[in-house]
């Protein structure tokens, strides 16, 4: 294959991942058909499955996206750069949270979202959504970790459901989420430390 047509090859499938993961992101991955994400990448049905053999394989695809874009350069890069502290840190969450429940394209969760509309235990799509939960809660214990907290996993189990409590509460409207989780969080970090 010459470099020409290895960048178009490339290219083509960057376009559908790029259509996808802002469809996906916006409409959920079971509203979407692929129909749909192939018109929006302006490319050839059989393009798609040259790239993606089945819908699963690009939702995956999807997610893996998601978590390098969401979880590692948007959210830890922000925490990081807002505090120095790994209990700064940790409330700092919030505060990234709550300039992003904020903005007028917040759409979401896109872990809880597909986590909920796979309900088959088995299904591909919602053990690659809950590993990457999972990759969240890895963060956190790192966080809990350094902070001196006894036992992390717990800690880093609770602070998660903080996060996504307050995503959820976002969803159906609630602006202030992330202000209220951060006052739960302060009172869950006095709780480790009095």
């Amino acid at each position: 294959m010459s470099g020409k047509t290895a960048r178009g090859v490339s290219q083509a499938r960057e376009r559908v991942l790029t259509a996808a993961y802002d469809l996906f992101s916006r409409q959920g991955v079971r509203a979407v058909g692929i129909d749909t994400i192939i018109a929006r990448a302006d490319v050839a049905k059989m393009t798609f499955y040259r790239h993606f053999h089945s819908k699963d394989e690009l939702v995956l695809a999807f997610l893996q996206r998601r978590e390098q874009l969401w979880t590692r350069e948007w959210l830890e890069t922000q925490v990081e750069s807002r505090a120095a502290g790994p209990r700064d840190r940790l409330l700092a969450i919030f505060d990234v949270f709550d300039e992003w429940f904020q903005r007028d394209d917040f759409e979401g969760c896109s872990f809880i979202n597909v986590l909920l509309e796979m309900f088959e235990p088995g299904n591909p799509v919602r053990r690659a959504t809950t590993a990457h939960l999972a990759n969240i809660r890895v963060f956190l214990r790192a966080l809990a970790v350094a902070a001196g907290v006894s036992d992390s996993d717990d800690f880093a189990r609770k602070w998660h459901v903080l996060m996504k409590g307050s995503i959820v509460a976002a969803g159906e409207g609630d602006r202030l989420a992330a202000r209220r989780a951060r006052e739960v969080g302060q009172l869950l970090l006095a709780a480790e430390f009095d």
